[in-house]
């Protein structure tokens, strides 16, 4: 098979590292991809919003199955321009991308199919947002309604931290993003992710993780697109999964069905757990970054036997055979992130590291520059180690995170504290 796989992240390393184990990929083709993607795929140039030109690519490179990686493209509506041209994909239609691209549909979903989350309102203007701010107190929570790289939620301890995160949402700081807010009710509890396929009637669990979000150890500091993760998470018992897919999963992906817009792709939905009991906090319509990497890491290579089963909507036919391990993934950041940050500096010792099927370093924002290796985003390397158990991978990542010798980039030193 040829193989396309669309983004250039750290997921989407791992996504390819993942797939070219199986026999069955015969070429795999990254676009944009990154340095650490170039090692193990072509990389190509292509605006993967852009679902005319992904066609033409495809069609042009024979290829026989694309995975897209990140939400843009979903939400720009190229897995239903590919589904329109008859190429198989493994991801979400325009319409129902909308469970991530928009919070406030999701509500809307959660509402009518009885999902537990948290309460809400919606705005779309900065007055009556800060009205109802003053009038609910804090802490409580505002959210950009659409699509803000995964840095467009506020979690405001005190009411002025949120009047000032909805004067900057309507101010434009997420830009079209902010246009709507939701506020919503602060909910406590212990935070986990799981992942589950869907093809459109089926669902199939791929696994839990718990990522930090804040940048700092201890989870100090502003939000980030996630500065670690493990996988699986404790917390996510058998009891409290059979709750989640039954109470919420299930009845949303029947809602989607209902509504004309059948689920498939991977659904990743976060989750506040109290008491044992989940309330969904958020859906997103890809794979988590960071927690794909430790994923992929645990799954290998029946990764793309799985994918091109929802895309096939036979996931009624397949199962997810797993290790009985551990996996965690360190990202290594760029000095400033999430703020303002240098972009070109050289990451040196990347060679020296292993490079197997317990220990893998997944780039994000890298590039190229002949035989070097230059920083090229914010969050830029995924530190990734499998163990038999989680204290085992914590060990081999922060080994291999010690060994990279990159003076402008930092990492957390406590990322698995909840576990362990």
């Amino acid at each position: 098979m040829n193989i396309l796989i669309l983004g250039s992240g750290g997921r989407e390393h791992a996504l390819a590292w993942a797939i070219q184990q199986n026999p069955k990929c015969d070429r795999l083709i990254a676009a944009p991809g990154n340095a650490g993607m170039a090692e193990i795929a072509e990389c190509a140039a292509l605006n993967i919003e852009d679902g005319a030109a992904v066609v033409t690519f495809a069609e042009e490179n024979a290829i026989s199955f694309v995975v897209i990686g990140p939400e843009a493209p979903l939400a720009a509506g190229v897995a239903d321009d590919l589904r329109a041209a008859g190429i198989p994909v493994f991801g979400p239609s325009k319409a129902a991308a909308r469970l991530e691209a928009s919070k406030g549909f999701t509500k809307e979903i959660c509402d009518a199919c009885g999902a537990p989350t948290a309460g809400y309102a919606r705005f779309d203007n900065a007055a009556d947002a800060r009205a109802y701010v003053t009038e609910q107190g804090a802490p409580i929570v505002v959210k950009a309604d659409g699509l803000a790289a995964g840095k467009g939620v506020i979690v405001a301890m005190d009411v002025d931290t949120a009047l000032s995160a909805i004067d900057d949402m309507f101010g434009g700081e997420f830009g079209a993003a902010g246009a709507e807010v939701v506020i919503e009710e602060f909910m406590e509890g212990e935070e986990a992710s799981f992942f589950i396929l869907c093809d459109g009637e089926n669902v199939l669990p791929v696994g839990t993780a718990q990522d930090h979000k804040r940048v700092g150890d201890g989870d100090t500091g502003p939000n980030t697109g996630g500065m670690g993760a493990y996988s699986p998470a404790p917390i996510m018992t058998d009891t409290v999964t059979e709750k989640a897919l039954n109470e919420i999963v299930k009845p949303t992906v029947a809602e989607m069905a209902k509504r004309g817009t059948p689920y498939q792709g991977v659904l990743y939905a976060g989750f506040m757990i109290k008491d044992g009991q989940p309330r969904l906090v958020e859906y997103n319509v890809r794979f988590g970054d960071p927690e794909c990497q430790a994923l992929m890491m645990r799954l290998g290579a029946q990764v793309l036997d799985i994918l091109l089963a929802c895309a096939e909507g036979r996931l009624d036919e397949v199962q997810v055979n797993w290790a009985d391990d551990h996996a965690m993934t360190v990202v290594m950041a760029a000095n400033g992130y999430p703020g303002s940050y240098a972009k070109g500096t050289e990451i040196k010792g990347l060679a020296d590291l292993p490079s197997d099927s317990k220990n893998m370093v997944f780039h994000a924002g890298t590039k190229a520059d002949g035989d070097k290796v230059l920083a090229n985003g914010g969050r830029v390397l995924n530190v990734t180690a499998r163990g038999a158990t989680l204290q085992e991978a914590r060990d081999r990542a922060y080994e291999m995170a010690a060994k990279i010798d990159w003076p402008d980039g930092f990492y957390r030193k406590d990322i698995g504290w909840r576990a362990l």
